[in-house]
């Protein structure tokens, strides 16, 4: 459940070796002002999201502002990407505020302000999947790789901790299939 508020950032992608790159979402095709679900984007299909979700220009990244207040708003899109062909996933966020009291390594308390989930399908997807979610935790430390206590199929890589950064545009790179 996030209860803060965050951007997606723009021009999230998967990146291969060689430097050629498979864009992922730039927020371009979005019209600035748009609220709700983007275009192409998939809704989750658990609990009560709200989706409270604004395509915006924060000059000169475009990005997608959430913001949650004791809910979870997840979407998703569908890129199949072999990561040995494109190992490294980079994008940019700028988390707005964090989840008070927020720390992904407890289950009561796993709720953070930002995070990109990669999937890793393997039938049936619903129990064998892996999924490894990078994230802005409010608490956890950054680094650590993290399991997380809410299901077996996703493990966190804390990307960023605490609030230093908060109001600001960064720019995240990982080698995906290393985390794996």
């Amino acid at each position: 459940i996030a209860r803060g508020s965050g951007l997606g950032g723009a021009a999230a992608s998967a990146v291969a070796a060689q430097g050629s790159q498979v864009l992922v979402e730039d927020w371009t095709k979005t019209p600035i002002g748009q609220k709700g679900v983007p275009n192409g984007w998939r809704t989750q299909n658990w609990g009560s999201p709200k989706y409270e979700f604004e395509a915006l220009s924060d000059s000169p990244t475009r990005g997608l502002h959430l913001v949650s207040n004791g809910d979870s708003s997840t979407i998703n899109k569908d890129i199949k990407i072999d990561c040995k062909d494109y190992p490294v996933l980079q994008w940019r966020w700028k988390a707005v505020e964090l989840p008070k009291g927020g720390d992904a390594r407890k289950k009561a308390t796993d709720d953070q302000a930002l995070q990109i989930y990669v999937t890793f399908p393997r039938f049936p997807n619903a129990v064998r999947s892996r999924v490894i979610g990078y994230i802005w935790d409010t608490t956890a430390p950054a680094g650590p790789i993290v399991k997380s206590q809410k299901t077996g199929l996703v493990t966190y890589v804390v990307m960023r901790t605490g609030d230093a950064d908060i109001g600001k545009w960064l720019t995240e790179t990982r080698n995906v299939c290393e985390d794996y």
